[in-house]
């Protein structure tokens, strides 16, 4: 066999679909030693053919990748979190829109993951690590939950409807606040299986399933919505719709004309209505 060049092993990857490479990988194809790999390696990444957003682990860029800086994380997030040696799914903003949250331009490229990892950019691409408890993530991260995102290097695994519901709800402030996760209840509500989502839901804080419970059935989802409500009748006290909201300073009168409705008590999903909440039907 005749000697590699970078190059060519790069143009080989590419040919068979893989837009990816680990070092070790290249160490073994290619005819160089290792500060010789590191140096021809650099010289890709300034010549825009490679980006680097994990150490070791490097992405080529086809000519269509370059103005973006890097490919879509769909087509390289599941072979750089089997690197790491983790479980992951896509979720939040991202898995909405892919379920038909037309309203979620996601800039942010949101993956839950069992362990604390450092969000990154590369290129025009911000892929953001969102924390789930280890017991909580494998109890959830199984097959009918998941959903599987195509492109054209294969499949990446994205959360399912009822669990890009339940993550929105508990991590709302990283879907757009209360007001985004109430417009991604309203567009993709209808699609949760009710059985598949009380299940779900046993894994997660029982405020967040009662504002998805709230924000479902707000949006007419009643289906949905009654599937949940076991977990309000469970609920011992009231927790605020929207806890990112400042409590407000109640000796302001022209506070309390603004707005008489809010601080209402929703008895059902045993929740004080702190925010109003707007949704484009």
């Amino acid at each position: 066999m005749g000697m590699t060049s970078l190059d060519q092993f790069v143009e080989d990857r590419l040919l068979h679909g893989r837009a990816h490479f680990a070092r070790e990988e290249a160490l073994a194809a290619v005819d160089l030693k290792p500060e010789s790999l590191t140096a021809a390696i650099t010289r890709l990444v300034k010549k825009q053919r490679l980006a680097n957003p994990r150490h070791g682990f490097y992405l080529i860029l086809r000519p269509e990748d370059r103005m973006a800086g890097a490919p879509d994380p769909v087509r390289w997030i599941g072979p750089l979190m089997k690197r790491q040696g983790l479980d992951y799914r896509i979720s939040l903003l991202r898995a909405a829109a892919f379920h038909g949250s037309s309203h979620q331009a996601a800039m942010v490229f949101q993956v839950l993951v069992p362990r604390q990892l450092r969000d990154f950019e590369i290129g025009r691409h911000r892929l953001q690590f969102v924390y789930q408890t280890p017991k909580a993530f494998a109890e959830l991260n199984q097959p009918d939950q998941l959903d599987r995102m195509k492109s054209d290097a294969g499949f990446a695994q994205v959360a399912g409807v009822e669990l890009t519901l339940l993550d929105c709800a508990r991590y709302f402030h990283k879907a757009s606040g209360i007001n985004g996760v109430a417009q991604i209840a309203k567009d993709i509500g209808a699609k949760a299986r009710p059985r598949v989502l009380a299940r779900a839901a046993a894994a997660y804080a029982n405020s967040s399933v009662r504002r998805l419970g709230y924000l479902l059935d707000r949006s007419g989802h009643a289906r949905q919505a009654n599937a949940l409500e076991p977990f309000a009748k469970r609920a011992k006290t009231a927790v605020a719709l929207d806890p990112s909201v400042r409590p407000l300073i109640e000796s302001l009168p022209e506070i309390r004309e603004k707005d008489t409705r809010l601080h209402e008590k929703d008895a059902k999903w045993k929740l004080v209505i702190n925010e109003c909440v707007e949704i484009d039907f």
